[in-house]
C-alpha cells in the first residue's frame, strides 16, 4: 500500500465512523476507529521497512574474508573491505586516511579505487589526495591582553560608587605642660563613579551559522571576551573619562613625579633612578614598571655604575618571563606609546604605579546573550556591561615623558 492509498482508506474510514456517530451508533463508530488504528499501525510498519530497503540500496555489504587477503612488503591488507562513505568525499573516509598514513609511514600502495591508477602514489600526487580532515582550530593574529586587568582593584556596586579621598593629614605638634595645640580641619573630598556601557556584538550569516564548525562559535565567544578585556585595559591605561574609564595616564601627575627625556636623547641609567627618587617612600611597596615591550628593550644591555645589569628576564615556575626593572616587576603593555617611536607631542613612554590604586567598579558584569536578527536572519551573539573605573590616589604615579623636538 502507498501513501496515497493509505490516505484515501483512511479518509474513507473516517468519513464511515462519522456517519455512526451522527447516527448515534456508538459501537460501530467505535470498531471504525479501531479499524482506523489498525490501518495507522500496518502503514508505520510498511513505511519503516520501505526506509531501511531504500537505505540497504545505496550499502555496500562490508565481507571481511581473510582467504581474499595479499601480503604486500609484509603488511596484509584486505582486499575485501569496503567501508560506507559518502560518495561525495571519498577523501574523508576513515579507510582512506588508514591508507594515505600507511602510504607515508610504510610505502604500501593507496587502493587504485582512490587513486585510479595501479602505481604508488608519488610525492607530487600528495597535495591532491591528503585526506581531508579539518583541524578545528581558526589561525588568528594574537593579542597581548589580560597583564593589567587582574592587578586592579575591582568593586561590584549598585547605583554611584563614592570614595572618600582626603589630601590633608593631621599633623602632631610637640607642647609644653599645661599648653594645647591648635585645632585642626580635616578636609575631605570623593570620587564618584558613574556608569559607562561597553558593548561588543558579532553577527553571522543565518547560512553561516548552519555550515561552519563548532569551533567557529567558540571562536567568536573567545573573540568577544578578548575584545571586552582589550577595550577595559586601554580605558584603564589611557581612558578619557567621557563616555569611559578614566585612564592613569589621564590623571594630572603630582608635583615633582615626572622625568623628562630630550627629544634628542635616548633613556639611560639616571632615567630609572630618577624617576625611583621620584616615587615616594610610603607608595615604594606594590608600585611596578608599565610600558611597551619596545620601550623595555631599550634598557636591556645597560648596567649600573658596578656593572650590574639594570633589566633582568628571568623565567617562573611556570616558564613565563619574568621582567624586572632595578629589581622592581615590569608589565608590559600594548597601550601606549613605545621609545622610538615618531611623536608629534610630549609622551608618556612609561610610568610606575600601583594599580591597585586604580579602582573599577562594574554595575553590570559581562554577559553574553545570543539572538536572530529577524530583517537578515543573522545569528548576533553580544557582550555588554557597564563599569567605570577610576585612580583612587595617585600619588604612587611616577611618569616619564618623551619631549617632541622643538622647531
Amino acid at each position: 500500500m502507498n501513501k496515497e492509498q493509505y490516505l484515501a482508506k483512511r479518509k474513507e474510514l473516517l468519513a464511515q465512523a462519522q456517519k455512526f456517530l451522527d447516527a448515534g451508533k456508538t459501537e460501530d463508530a467505535n470498531a471504525k476507529m479501531k479499524e482506523i488504528e489498525t490501518l495507522d499501525n500496518e502503514y508505520e510498519v510498511a513505511a519503516k521497512a520501505e526506509a531501511n530497503l531504500n537505505a540497504l540500496k545505496d550499502n555496500v555489504k562490508i565481507t571481511n574474508l581473510e582467504n581474499k587477503s595479499k601480503n604486500i612488503d609484509g603488511q596484509v591488507i584486505d582486499t575485501m573491505v569496503k567501508e560506507n562513505t559518502d560518495k561525495a568525499d571519498i577523501y574523508n573516509s576513515l579507510e582512506y586516511r588508514r591508507a594515505f598514513m600507511n602510504n607515508v609511514l610504510k610505502g604500501t600502495p593507496i587502493p587504485d579505487k582512490f587513486t585510479n591508477a595501479d602505481a604508488n602514489t608519488k610525492t607530487s600526487d600528495v597535495g591532491s589526495v591528503i585526506p581531508t580532515t579539518i583541524l578545528e582550530k581558526i589561525i588568528e593574529k594574537m593579542d597581548s591582553t589580560g597583564m593589567i586587568l587582574p592587578l586592579v582593584t575591582k568593586t561590584a556596586y549598585q547605583g554611584g560608587l563614592s570614595i572618600p579621598t582626603s589630601t590633608v593629614k593631621p599633623v602632631a605638634t610637640w607642647t609644653p605642660e599645661g599648653s594645647g595645640s591648635d585645632k585642626q580641619k580635616k578636609a575631605t573630598g570623593s570620587i564618584v563613579f558613574a556608569y559607562h556601557k561597553l558593548r561588543c556584538a558579532v553577527s553571522v550569516s543565518f547560512e553561516v551559522s548552519v555550515v561552519t564548525l563548532g569551533v567557529f562559535e567558540t571562536t567568536i565567544i573567545n573573540n568577544i571576551a578578548e575584545a571586552m578585556t582589550k577595550a577595559l585595559e586601554q580605558a584603564i591605561v589611557s581612558g578619557s573619562g567621557e563616555g569611559q574609564p578614566k585612564g592613569v595616564l589621564t590623571e594630572t601627575v603630582v608635583t615633582g613625579q615626572n622625568v623628562d627625556i630630550a627629544a634628542a636623547d635616548e633613556p639611560d641609567y639616571d632615567t630609572l633612578i630618577n624617576a625611583e627618587a621620584a616615587l615616594p617612600l610610603a607608595y615604594e611597596n606594590g608600585a611596578v614598571w608599565c610600558m611597551t615591550k619596545k620601550t623595555f628593550m631599550k634598557f636591556v644591555g645597560m648596567v649600573d655604575q658596578q656593572g650590574q645589569p639594570i633589566a633582568r628576564v628571568n623565567y617562573g615556575i611556570a616558564g613565563r618571563p619574568e621582567r624586572s626593572l632595578l629589581g622592581r616587576t615590569v608589565v608590559l603593555n600594548d597601550y601606549m606609546a613605545s621609545l622610538g617611536a615618531t611623536i608629534t607631542e610630549d609622551t608618556v613612554v612609561a610610568f610606575l604605579f600601583n594599580f591597585a590604586d586604580y579602582v573599577m567598579n562594574t554595575n553590570y558584569n559581562i554577559t553574553v546573550k545570543r539572538y536572530e536578527d529577524n530583517d537578515t536572519d543573522g545569528q548576533v551573539t553580544k557582550a555588554i556591561m557597564l563599569v567605570d573605573g577610576k585612580v583612587v590616589d595617585k600619588n604612587s604615579l611616577v611618569t616619564i615623558t618623551k619631549k617632541v623636538a622643538v622647531g
